[in-house]
This record gives C-alpha cells, structure tokens and sequence, in this order.
C-alpha cells in the first residue's frame, strides 16, 4: 500500500518466506501463495500481508480481506474465512520484519535512490571513502574524514574534520556532523546537530567565560537519532549515545551525558549536563532531566516527568519532581477529589 513514487517494494515474497522471517513455528497453509505488499488491516487486499497487535482493532481484524494476518496465540479466531493466520508471540516486531523485506530502504532518510557518488557534492581529497559510500549534492565531507562502506550522507548535510562514520549508516539531508565518531548501522534523520559546542561558561557578575568543549561525541552501533535533535560534544569528557538507543525527533542530549544501551528517549525530552541514563530505559515526551544526575537501568519517566534527583532502577516515574509511579498517581487522584468538593472539577 505504500506510494511507489517514495518507496521501493521488492516483493513479491513467498509466504513461507514471510512465515519464517516472523519467527512462525511449523508449517502454514498456503505455503507458496503470493505476498505482494504489506496493509493495514482495514485496507489489505487478496494479495496483501497484515497484523493484529492492539485489541482494539479487533472488528477490522474479523472485516479484513487480507491474505494473511500475524495473530497471537489468544486471537486465532479473528481473523475471517479465507485469511491465513500466522501465530507468533509479538505481531508487531514480526510485522516490522516483514516490511523491511519488503522496503528495505524505508527507514533511510532522503532519497530512495541516492545518485552515484559525489556528483554535486564537495568532498576533501583528504576524506577517506570507501567505494561504495554515496554523498549526495550540496554536501560537505571535509578533510581527514572517514566513510566506511555503503556509507550514505545525504544532500546539504556536513561531515566535520576528522568525523568517522562506520558502515551501513546514513546521514540524513541537512545534518552536520563534527567532533563525532559514529558506529556502524546508524540513522541520522535530516537535520540533526551532532558534536557542537557544550553550553558551558564559567559565570561571574563581570561576564560569562565560555569554557572550551574539548571533549566528543561516541554514538555506538545501531543507533538512531531522529530529525532535528542535538546532541552537544563533552566538556572534556565524551558524551556516549549507547549502542541500539533510539532518539525521537526535537530531543536536546547535553555535553557529558552517558546513554547507556537500548535506551528509548521520546520527542522533545531534553537531557542535562552529566547525567548519567542507564541501559534499557524509556524517556517519554517532553521529560526533562537536570544535570549530573544518575538514572538507573531499566527506569521508565512518564510524558513531561521532571527528574531532579538520582533514580533507583527497575521502576517507572512520573510528576514533577518525579516520584514512583504508584505514589504520582495517588497525588493526582487526590487533587482531582479536592478539585470536585471545591466544585472546579469535572
């Protein structure tokens, strides 16, 4: 169903094909019939490839006419006659596995078909690329830079002194990069900062002295870093995004900080100075975190939590200050009791 003008379909596929790379265990009817495209399940034809994740599109499920449909176990009845029920534990990361096959170049930001290496474009004779990277016009790779293969760096974007990008990443149209080393299978979304000054200044009544940023920044293997976020290089020490940590769009990450890996940080989140955010943990939309700070592993912050002291692992927060989730929802249940005896609430 996706438009051809932006994306590539490569299929069609097999559904045996499609079963095994979604993790079905045994066999599936219809092993060889034809998979075209993957659909929402409201808009999936005879030809087409669907899932069920959310309960609540159970009735489209029972309406779908799709030719198959990823399904758990407690739902295999859903589906209508005639559509091929693929049972797996988790329908939506099989779904996502499936339609990378199909598009395999969806996630990349810019074009789906970069032109050939470096027609338009201003790269140092002292860059370093390997054969297979591709740089798209208008942009700049400058001197000493390093592209490891099937590196792709979209139009207009920067590619500061020195950077080093590792294989298999992109780097979407308009964003620049200085000061950085990038790992191998990273997604850089269009107009993302990465390496810029640190704010920092030593303040005083005579004037603010900015402080040099001497430090880096380190994004480590299969990252991604949605459109127009900045993360600022450290003031001495670096500043490391971990490895497999996804960054929405309009995150701020400031100079120091320590992401640890598999970190998910939501749209318009903005992390302090030296604070320190453990492995496996979800920032979501809009939390804000003071500087040198230590958030333990596995910490989930509600939407707009603000987070002013360490946190102990293994929990979810919310409010502000945030607090554990249990004793932030005891807070608001009570002001909504005090809001209605007042009269000012619902």
């Amino acid at each position: 169903m996706a438009d051809p003008r932006f994306f590539d379909n490569r299929g069609p596929f097999p559904l045996a094909e499609l079963a095994r790379l979604a993790g079905v265990e045994g066999e599936v009817d219809e092993p060889e019939r034809s998979i075209l495209d993957v659909a929402p399940l409201d808009l999936a034809g005879p030809s087409d490839l669907t899932f069920l994740d959310n309960p609540k599109y159970a009735a489209q499920a029972r309406a779908t006419r799709a030719a198959a449909c990823l399904i758990r176990q407690a739902q295999e009845d859903l589906p209508g006659a005639g559509v091929v029920r693929l049972v797996v534990p988790d329908p939506y990361r099989a779904y996502a596995r499936i339609a990378r096959a199909f598009y395999p170049g969806a996630g990349a930001p810019g074009a789906a078909r970069p032109e050939p290496c470096c027609d338009g474009a201003h790269v140092h004779p002292d860059a370093r690329l390997d054969d297979t990277v591709r740089v798209e016009a208008g942009a700049v790779v400058e001197a000493g830079a390093v592209l490891a293969a099937r590196v792709r760096v979209g139009a207009n974007a920067v590619v500061g002194r020195n950077v080093e990008i590792g294989a298999d990443s992109v780097v979407g149209p308009g964003a620049t990069l200085s000061h950085c080393l990038i790992g191998a299978r990273v997604m850089i979304h269009p107009g993302v900062r990465i390496g810029q000054d640190g704010f920092g200044f030593a303040m005083g009544p005579e004037g603010h002295l900015k402080v040099p940023q001497l430090g880096r920044v380190l994004v480590e293997d299969d990252v991604e870093i949605g459109a127009n976020s900045t993360i600022d290089r450290g003031s001495g020490p670096d500043t490391v995004i971990g490895r497999g940590s996804k960054i929405d769009n309009l995150v701020m990450i400031a100079h120091n900080v320590q992401v640890g890996a598999a970190c998910v940080i939501v749209a318009q989140s903005g992390i302090s100075g030296s604070t320190r955010i453990g492995p496996g943990s979800v920032l979501a939309a809009q939390v804000g975190v003071t500087g040198h700070l230590s958030i333990g592993p596995g910490v989930t912050l509600a939407a707009r939590s603000a987070v002013i002291r360490d946190l102990e692992g293994g929990q979810a927060y919310g409010g502000a200050p945030a607090i554990p989730v249990a004793a932030w929802r005891r807070q608001l249940a009570a002001i909504s009791r005090l809001g209605k005896r007042r009269g000012g609430g619902p």
